[in-house]
């Protein structure tokens, strides 16, 4: 029973993307980095047999995704993004945990991402669920005006 004036929060879904997915998850990927993917991109990564793509649906609305590669009991998380308006909800939290349960279940063993070093909401992130640093890339990322950022590799073990 909903009592008048209070607000019952709607719990989200993480669920495989399809094909149907491929424009909004191009859009949110577009609006949360410097070099968006394409719809061509997700359409392709969701037919792939070794790319895992799951949507994060809040009622009837994607509002976010996680995308990782799995090769042999190795994945790499490729990019995970939630819409602007959805930040700060801990949906980032609960859909990487989510998204890392179903690697486990797919027989991955251990779990590596690349994250830009100054980035410190998704550092947080990761360190939280259990990330560790083990390497550095320099210049790895190149913003729009052409200035070089470094890369953070972490890794984290499922085992």
């Amino acid at each position: 029973m909903t009592w008048f004036g209070s607000k019952e929060r709607a719990t989200p879904v993480v669920e495989s993307a399809t094909p149907h997915d491929a424009a909004r998850l191009a859009a949110i990927h577009g609006a949360s980095f410097h070099r968006g993917w394409g719809e061509g991109e997700f359409e392709v990564m969701i037919a792939e047999r070794n790319t895992l793509v799951q949507r994060l649906r809040l009622r009837s609305s994607v509002i976010g995704f996680a995308v990782s590669r799995i090769a042999a009991d190795e994945a790499e998380i490729l990019s995970i993004a939630i819409d602007a308006g959805h930040r700060g909800q801990r949906f980032s939290r609960d859909l990487l945990f989510t998204h890392l349960g179903y690697l486990a279940g797919r027989g991955v063993r251990r779990v590596f991402l690349e994250v830009e070093e100054n980035n410190q909401p998704a550092r947080r992130l990761y360190e939280r669920a259990g990330f560790v640093v083990t390497g550095r890339r320099e210049r790895y990322y190149r913003e729009p005006g052409g200035k070089e950022l470094n890369a953070l590799v972490m890794r984290r073990d499922l085992s």
